[in-house]
């Protein structure tokens, strides 16, 4: 796993084992921003939301998360499941915090260090649940109101990417949850269609993809 500068000035982790990289060269911190943060928890109407993460990585959603919901005074619930959790050496090379806010880099690594498998309040409007697991087979009990997609991509992880899970997502769901993913295959809209929610096209984040999806289940 080696270290990346994408075209932001962020960082993000190549896998060679996939050929894949965590987060886009075109801006890791631009396509998390915009994805999941601009379209998905903002676009949320829960009060208190519960999100869930598919692919916990390198935390940079998770931040980006605990730091909005500090800046709107709106207490998040946070699950986030990840079947290989990072070493604290790649984690503290990413340098996520120096670039983002680094008044708040503490909480940063305090995302990393908490305990997994079960919740922990890591500030008035943050509570995180690391789940350290297979996404493919976990049983979620919980309900949420917003979903990050945040898997490596359906040629890299086919089972990530499948009508069963996509299926089993819309009924954890709430009524008026929506998920975001940076990925806009047909494939993927079709079975997020079929699993019963409505499905939109969206302009991808500046200067890379061309398109994202948001889905919503129906109030």
């Amino acid at each position: 796993m080696t270290l990346e500068t994408t075209a932001d000035g962020s960082n993000t982790l190549f896998v060679p084992e996939l050929d894949e990289h965590y987060h886009s060269v075109k801006g890791a911190l631009t396509e998390s921003q915009h994805i999941f943060i601009q379209m998905g928890l903002n676009h949320s109407q829960a009060e208190n939301p519960h999100v869930l993460e598919i692919g916990f990585g390198t935390g940079l959603n998770a931040f980006l998360t605990l730091l909005e919901a500090e800046k709107q005074h709106r207490e998040v619930c946070f699950t986030s499941i990840e079947r290989y959790p990072l070493g604290e050496d790649i984690v503290r090379k990413l340098g996520y915090p120096e670039i983002i806010a680094p008044e708040a880099s503490e909480k940063f690594y305090a995302l990393h260090a908490a305990p997994w498998n079960r919740p922990v309040r890591l500030s008035p409007c943050f509570t995180l649940h690391k789940i350290e697991g297979d996404f493919t087979h976990f049983d979620f009990q919980s309900h949420y109101d917003v979903v990050y997609f945040d898997a490596f991509a359906p040629e890299k992880q086919p089972a990530m990417w499948s009508q069963p899970l996509f299926d089993h997502l819309y009924r954890q769901m709430n009524p008026g949850g929506i998920l975001t993913t940076y990925c806009a295959k047909g494939v993927v809209r079709r079975m997020l269609q079929a699993a019963g929610f409505t499905v939109e096209r969206l302009p991808g984040p500046p200067g890379g993809k061309r398109e994202i999806l948001r889905a919503s289940k129906e109030i």
